[in-house]
C-alpha cells in the first residue's frame, strides 16, 4: 500500500494579514520564482519565528491578542509592505483588529502551515513599500471585483485566499470568516475524503494518493469542462482500492469522458476500472494506447476509445476552446491540455512540483524534452499546472527546468571528455542526492548521453 510521507510532517505557525480600507482589500503578486504559491494573488504574511514577541507593538488596539501571532504580524508587514502597525495605531488609523479564522496545510506537502488570519481594518489606505524579493506588485480591490477577475480565469487564488474573498464578498464587515473556521475542521485533512480544490474558476483539482516516485506522494486530477460540453475527468490514477473507493464517490456523475495525459501507470492506474463502473469512454493518444496495451494487453478490453491528436478541440472552459498540445520528452505520447486564450496549460510530468522529472527510455527523448520546454515557453500559457504538486503562474519554472538540464547536460559532458567513468560522473553531478533516488538520475544520465551523441558532440 502506498502511503503519504507526509502525513506526520512538522507544523509551522503562520500569520496573515487581511487588510481592509473602505470595502477594499489588499492582495499582493507573488514571484513566480517563490518556491510555494509563485505567481498567486495573496494576502501578506508569513511564518512565526523565534524571538517575534520583541516586535509586539503597544497599544489598547491590540489588547487580547496572541503576543507571539502579533510579533510574527507586525515583523511581517514590516518586512513586506513597510507598514508599521505601532504607528498605525498610535496615529488612530487601525479601526479594528482581530483573529478571523484559520487554515492548516494538508498533509500533502513537506512543508505545512498553521495559517493564522487577522483582519485589520485602516481608516485610510497607507503607504507601501513593497518588498521586491517576495512580491511584484500590490493592489486595493473590493471582494467583488477580485472574484469578477476569479471567475474570469485570469487570477489564481490559494483556497483559503479565495474563501476568504468569497465571505468579505457576502459581508464586507464580518469579523470571523465561517468559510476558514469551517476549512480549518475540514474532514479531508484526517484522511476522510480526497482533497479537492478550486485550482482557477472552472477547474477542480483532486490530490489523489497514487503509486508515483518519492517524494511525490500524489497525482493531480482535474475535473474540467462548462455545463453543455464534455466534462473531462484528467488522469484519475488512485493507488489502492480505499484510494479508488474515495474517488469514485467523488466524482461519479461529474465528468463524460476519462482523458489520460500519457501511459504511465501514476496517470492511469485503475482508470479502466473507472470507466467500465461509469460506463464513460477513455480519450488518450495513440501511443499512450499502444504503450499501455503493451504493458496491459486486457486494460481496454469492453471499453470504448478515443485516439487523440495534437491540436484537437476536447471541451470548452469558462467559453473558451481546450486543445491538447503535444508535449514529448518524458513520454513520447504524452498531451497536454490549454484554452484558446492560454490562460493555463495542464503539463502533465513536463515538470514537477514535487521532485524532478525522469526522461526514461524509451519513452522518453532529452531531445524532445528540451524542445518540448523550449516550445511551451514559447506558447507563454499564464499558469503551468503540472501533475505534481501546485499550479505555478507564469512559465518562470519551465525556464528553469531547461536552464538547469543545459548546464547539466554541459557538465556531464566535460566530465565525460574527462574520461570519468558513468559512476563518477553520477557522483560528481548528483551529489547529495538520497540513495533510493540514484537509479532514476543515471537513467537521466544516459539520456544526456544519448542527446549528445545524437548530436555528434559526443563520440
Amino acid at each position: 500500500m502506498s502511503t503519504n510521507p507526509f502525513l506526520n510532517a512538522p507544523v509551522r505557525d503562520a500569520v496573515t494579514a487581511i487588510l481592509q480600507c473602505g470595502e477594499e482589500i489588499l492582495l499582493l503578486h507573488r514571484q513566480p520564482q517563490l518556491a510555494v504559491f509563485a505567481g498567486y494573488e495573496a494576502f501578506p504574511g508569513g511564518k512565526v519565528d523565534t524571538g517575534d514577541q520583541e516586535h509586539v507593538p503597544t497599544s489598547e488596539v491590540f489588547a487580547g491578542l496572541d503576543s507571539r501571532l502579533l510579533g510574527a504580524l507586525t515583523r511581517e508587514l514590516r518586512e513586506e509592505l513597510a507598514l508599521d502597525l505601532a504607528a498605525l495605531a498610535a496615529a488612530g488609523e487601525i479601526e479594528h483588529i482581530g483573529r478571523a479564522g484559520f487554515a492548516l496545510t494538508p498533509p500533502l506537502a513537506p512543508l505545512r502551515y498553521a495559517a493564522h488570519f487577522y483582519r485589520i481594518r485602516l481608516r485610510h489606505r497607507p503607504a507601501l513599500d513593497v518588498d521586491p524579493r517576495e512580491h511584484s506588485g500590490a493592489q486595493w480591490a473590493t471582494p467583488r471585483d477580485w472574484l469578477e477577475r476569479y471567475a474570469d480565469g485570469h487570477l489564481l487564488l490559494a483556497l483559503p485566499t479565495l474563501l476568504a474573498l468569497r465571505d468579505l464578498a457576502q459581508s464586507p464587515q464580518l469579523t470571523a470568516l465561517p468559510s476558514l473556521i469551517h476549512f480549518a475542521n475540514d474532514p479531508y485533512y484526517s484522511g476522510g475524503g480526497i482533497i479537492e480544490i478550486e485550482v482557477l474558476a472552472g477547474m477542480r483539482q483532486l490530490i489523489v494518493r497514487s503509486n508515483t516516485i518519492p517524494p511525490a506522494a500524489h497525482t493531480n486530477c482535474f475535473l474540467i469542462g462548462d455545463d453543455g460540453a464534455t466534462r473531462l475527468l484528467v488522469d484519475p490514477s488512485p493507488a489502492d482500492d480505499a484510494e479508488y473507493a474515495k474517488l469514485y464517490a467523488q466524482v461519479e456523475g461529474r465528468f463524460d469522458v476519462i482523458f489520460l495525459t500519457h501511459h504511465h501507470p501514476d496517470h492511469h492506474e485503475r482508470a479502466d476500472q473507472l470507466a467500465r463502473q461509469t460506463g464513460v469512454p477513455l480519450w488518450l493518444s495513440t501511443d499512450t494506447r499502444q504503450r499501455i496495451t503493451a504493458e496491459q494487453p486486457r486494460f481496454f478490453d469492453g471499453l470504448e476509445t478515443r485516439e487523440i491528436a495534437d491540436g484537437e478541440n476536447l471541451t470548452r472552459w469558462l467559453g473558451r476552446e481546450v486543445q491538447t498540445l503535444a508535449v514529448p520528452g518524458h513520454d513520447r505520447g504524452q498531451l497536454a491540455l490549454m484554452p484558446d486564450d492560454r490562460a493555463w496549460c495542464i503539463v502533465g510530468d513536463l515538470i514537477q512540483g514535487i521532485g524532478t522529472v525522469v526522461i526514461p527510455p524509451p519513452e522518453g527523448n532529452m531531445a524532445e524534452y528540451f524542445a518540448t520546454l523550449e516550445n511551451v515557453i514559447r506558447l507563454d500559457p499564464e499558469v503551468i499546472i503540472p501533475s505534481h504538486g501546485l499550479a505555478l503562474g507564469s512559465t518562470y519554472y519551465l525556464k528553469h527546468a531547461l536552464s538547469h538540464r543545459q548546464a547539466r547536460e554541459s557538465q556531464i559532458l566535460k566530465l565525460h571528455q574527462a574520461g570519468k567513468s558513468e559512476d563518477e560522473v553520477l557522483a560528481t553531478v548528483y551529489v547529495g542526492t538520497p540513495s533510493a533516488l540514484l537509479p532514476l538520475a543515471r537513467i537521466n544520465i544516459r539520456s544526456h548521453m544519448d542527446k549528445l551523441r545524437a548530436e555528434r558532440r559526443l563520440a
